[in-house]
This record gives structure tokens, sequence and C-alpha cells, in this order.
């Protein structure tokens, strides 16, 4: 993944990656549900994701299918926060995620098992 997603593809693959592959009318109908999206804004933001490359179209039926993995776009969001709002300081991002937070011994344990695992 390359660019940044808006939030409005976000919830597109969020359906895609729960349900698989969709036909686009499928899509439409399943966002209209759950976001009130009309068919055009719907097929619009299908197009933004098919134009950056994390959706594919096969045809014959408009079917739509995720190109990235939910962990990839999650990967390549926290990354961009990071350098966004940490300078590049995935330690800085941790401490302001845990804040003035008491940790329990059992979740200091974990954390010390993810660093050793990154290094």
């Amino acid at each position: 993944m390359e660019q940044k997603l808006f939030d409005s593809e976000l919830k597109l693959l969020e359906l895609l990656w729960a349900e698989g592959e969709l036909s686009a009318k499928q899509l439409a109908e399943l966002c209209r549900e759950k976001t009130g999206w009309s068919k055009t804004t719907t097929y619009t933001v299908i197009k933004k994701c098919i134009d950056k490359g994390v959706i594919a179209r096969r045809e014959p039926g408009f079917f739509c299918r995720p190109l990235v993995t939910r962990e990839e776009a999650q990967q390549f969001e926290t990354a961009e926060l990071i350098d966004r709002l940490f300078d590049g300081s995935a330690d800085r991002l941790v401490a302001s995620l845990l804040g003035g937070r008491k940790l329990s011994a059992q979740e200091i344990r974990r954390l010390r098992e993810l660093v050793d695992q990154l290094e």
C-alpha cells in the first residue's frame, strides 16, 4: 500500500474483509444499510479504491475484492500516525498510549515479549 486511505475507503474495505468478494450492487446495498450512502457515493468510493490499487474489479458482474489485508492497512495507517504525530518515533507513540496508566505484571510481560520479537 502506498497511499493513505480515507475513512470512506476503509469502510468499504471493512465490508469486503468481512464479506469477501461482492458485486458493486451488493456493496451499494450494504453501504446504504450501514452508512446511508447513495449508490452513486458507493460507486465513487469503489472507483477511488480501484485507482489506488486496494480493490480489484472483476467482470462480468462488476465484482470487487480487496487487494490488501486488514493487517496491511493497519500497518500503513499506524506508520502514517507515527510519522505525522510522533516524528517517526514508535516509542513516543507507546508512551502516549500508556499515558500515566499503571500496567499489570502480565501486561508488562507481554510488552517485553513483543519487544524481544522485534529485536
